[in-house]
């Protein structure tokens, strides 16, 4: 079994529980393209079998949330799930659909922005959040993002909500995010929910529940072929694919990039193009 499986990853589990659980279910190798927080929900690509080596080419995908963030409150974490540190009084009028939208729409485009301290970002060595729980300062470096587009869903005045929609780039922390929007409403905020609802091209409602892949796992299995339907192919002879298999660098007049590989009209898996050498990459078919 190789393939890719979109599956909905429910609130408290974290991404490795997932893993754990679809290893179980498929007896095969399992991996996914980037974890997704255990409060967060939606989208996790989980890679099984000879697919757990397209990551590389996953990992970098534009990602789409869903955001609820609660004003007034300020967390260790930047999110529910940590401690208050702060509470500050609300004025309304910072609520009006209008100054929120307003404000929402200056984080439009490239920008750089600093990641939160309960983060598994390294800095000498040791991930951040090893710094914040023993209470020790570390200089953040600010990393580039790009927000393409984000949009007001809702505003609760009572509760001092707000809901919105996000597309990002990788790298994006949505903690960092809602803390920063609130900083620009005038306020302080922290993120409450949060639901990812795109991942490249992989969506919301494409996705599965882990009870509804057990039940039958072959019809979700999104086939490596489909994975690169928008990559050029290049059919090789039995005597080429013979080479191309024990590791023989073949030449190839093409451009630098990524190709599904055929022979006799079956799909073997992929190969890399580089200065007109094509070499092995991922192989489903010996």
């Amino acid at each position: 079994m190789n393939g890719i499986i979109i599956i909905n990853k429910p609130i408290k589990n974290t991404s490795h529980d997932i893993v754990y659980k679809i290893k179980k279910i498929v007896k095969e190798k399992v991996g996914h393209t980037g974890t997704l927080d255990p409060m967060a929900e939606g989208v996790l690509p989980i890679l099984v079998g000879e697919a757990t080596k397209c990551s590389k080419y996953l990992i970098n995908h534009d990602k789409t949330y869903i955001v609820e963030l609660e004003l007034g409150k300020r967390t260790d974490t930047l999110d529910s799930e940590g401690k208050v540190l702060e509470e500050k009084q609300v004025d309304s009028n910072i609520l009006e659909k209008e100054n929120v939208e307003s404000v929402l729409n200056t984080f439009l485009g490239e920008q750089k922005q600093i990641p939160p301290m309960y983060s598994a970002i390294k800095v000498k060595g040791k991930k951040l959040y090893e710094y914040a729980r023993k209470g020790e300062n570390v200089e953040i470096a600010p990393r580039n993002i790009t927000i393409y587009d984000i949009q007001l869903l809702d505003v609760d005045i009572k509760e001092k909500k707000i809901l919105f929609e996000v597309s990002c780039s990788k790298g994006t922390y949505i903690r960092s995010l809602c803390e920063d929007i609130a900083k620009k409403l005038g306020t302080i905020g922290y993120m409450t929910k949060l639901k990812r609802t795109k991942v490249g091209d992989f969506k919301i409602e494409d996705s599965v529940s882990i009870e509804e892949f057990e039940k039958n796992p072959t019809k979700y299995i999104i086939p490596l072929e489909k994975i690169f339907k928008e990559n050029e192919s290049i059919s090789l002879t039995d005597k080429k694919l013979e080479l191309f298999l024990n590791g023989v660098k073949l030449k190839e007049n093409k451009q630098d990039g990524v190709y599904k590989i055929y022979n006799n009209n079956l799909f073997i898996g992929t190969g890399t193009v580089k200065e007109k050498i094509l070499k092995r990459d991922i192989i489903i078919k010996e």
